[in-house]
């Protein structure tokens, strides 16, 4: 029997393919979804990995043995694909892996109108279906199947984007876009058509073997290339997508690195300026001037835990208009209160458009601290090196400490936050300063305790 607990993650499934999980596992995943949600249709997208059609196929015909009707939209970005779910009114999968490397392979599922699905929101259910089938046998098919059929939303879904953002009055610019071979290759064709923009492409073309660098912007060495081009053409900026094009980042001018923080702060300025005295989501990692921004425009910014589903739920109890992590995923009220790297990069498009100067000066009333980056350290106790922490802070003046995600500890000039992994023996540490070698300082005192 597989062990579905190795490729069952917090929020989605994802695993190597096939050693880990196969087309047979995506069929029963496909019926027990449909049990699970109750849904009568579904709406099913993949990435260019070579294994999604297959698995993506497998779901349908688990899901239309069910009884349930199947939308197929094919390849597809996420973003895309909860497009289809919030458009339809129809739960979704999206078969993808998004930046991991090219022998794994995953689902991403939602509710109708791209509502989350978590351990606590129906994955776990779908979990304990599949484990029981695997051993007693998939369930019986309904008396009626359902219907499998094929329809394109690509042109819909971006002029869904583009009715977002005006980008009606922008002036001309030269951007680069590295789509890592991923789908941002599929989508950005189609989102930048007919705007003002000189495209230059880099790795288009879809590939799930990733050839030319791994589809995750996160790690700097994969944005090498980007930096590299924009400074050889003499862009205004340069966008990177990871492989199911649902996270974008940013670098200016320059070449350099634009915090996704500071992205944040810029998108909710834009949003709050078109809903004023709007609520802002951003969780416990991403800068001060997140909440600053956010207070200076007349927002009421509120903090919660990493992760998607966390930016959600609070996206949907508070009302919030936008949401923003520091890892570049960005949520939007107007897109479901689902992620879109796409629609954030219409606004840099549509800020950067409207004034005359360039972006690094732009974004620089955005990013006001020094930042460590997030520091993996692998642990053997993450409880104990966590209790080690908070007892060489707790009751030193000025000093604050909680316990949202992890442990935050926070001084007038500084704070840093460290987090376990769900996943791996890993504690992750991110801090920021006012300044460089106050960050430094800060950074190794806590990296001393981590690995001590």
């Amino acid at each position: 029997m597989t062990d579905l607990s190795q490729i069952v993650k917090a929020y989605d499934v994802r695993g190597v393919v096939p050693d880990q999980w196969d087309e047979t596992l995506a069929e029963l995943f496909g019926a027990a979804f449909v049990q699970v949600t109750g849904a009568d249709a579904i709406v099913i997208g993949h990435d260019m990995r070579p294994s999604s059609p297959g698995l993506s196929h497998a779901f349908g015909r688990g899901a239309a043995a069910r009884g349930a009707d199947v939308t197929e939209i094919g390849l597809c970005s996420t973003d895309e694909l909860y497009y289809a779910s919030g458009a339809l009114g129809l739960p979704g999968a999206m078969f993808t892996a998004s930046h991991n490397p090219a022998q794994y392979n995953g689902i991403k599922m939602c509710r109708a109108g791209a509502a989350p699905v978590g351990q606590d929101t129906g994955l776990a259910d779908i979990r304990a279906l599949v484990e029981r089938w695997t051993v007693d046998g998939a369930p019986a098919p309904a008396a009626t199947p359902g219907t499998v059929t094929r329809r394109d939303v690509l042109a819909d879904y971006a002029a869904h984007l583009r009715s977002l953002v005006d980008l009606s009055g922008i002036r001309p610019l030269k951007v680069v876009v590295d789509a890592g071979n991923g789908m941002g290759g599929h989508t950005v064709p189609t989102v930048f058509e007919g705007l003002p923009l000189e495209l230059d492409a880099l790795y288009f073309e879809l590939d799930g073997s990733f050839p030319n660098h791994e589809a995750n912007p996160l790690d700097p060495k994969n944005i090498v290339d980007l930096q590299a081009r924009v400074r050889e053409v003499g862009a205004d900026l340069g966008l990177a997508f990871d492989g199911d094009a649902d996270r974008c980042f940013v670098v200016d001018e320059n070449g350099d690195p634009v915090s996704p923080s500071a992205i944040t702060a810029l998108v909710a300025a834009r949003e709050l300026a078109k809903h004023p005295g709007g609520t802002v989501i951003h969780n416990c990692i991403t800068s001060w001037s997140v909440p600053e921004v956010v207070k200076e425009n007349g927002g009421a910014p509120v903090r919660t835990r990493v992760g998607h589903s966390f930016i959600k739920q609070e996206m949907a109890r508070t009302g919030a208009i936008f949401g923003g992590e520091h890892s570049a995923h960005y949520y939007f009220r107007d897109f479901w209160n689902a992620d879109t790297g796409m629609l954030a990069a219409l606004h840099v498009l549509a800020a950067l458009g409207g004034q005359p100067g360039p972006l690094s000066q732009l974004v620089d009333r955005y990013d006001r601290y020094a930042a460590s980056g997030e520091i993996n350290s692998t642990v053997d106790d993450q409880a104990g090196r966590l209790a080690a922490i908070k007892a060489a802070y707790e009751g030193r003046d000025g000093i604050t400490l909680d316990d949202l995600d992890g442990l935050t500890v926070t001084a007038p000039d500084w704070w840093f936050n460290v987090r376990p992994s769900n996943t791996e023996p890993l504690l992750r540490l991110n801090a920021e300063a006012r300044d460089a070698a106050t960050v430094d300082r800060v950074r190794d005192e806590a990296l001393a305790i981590i690995r001590g």
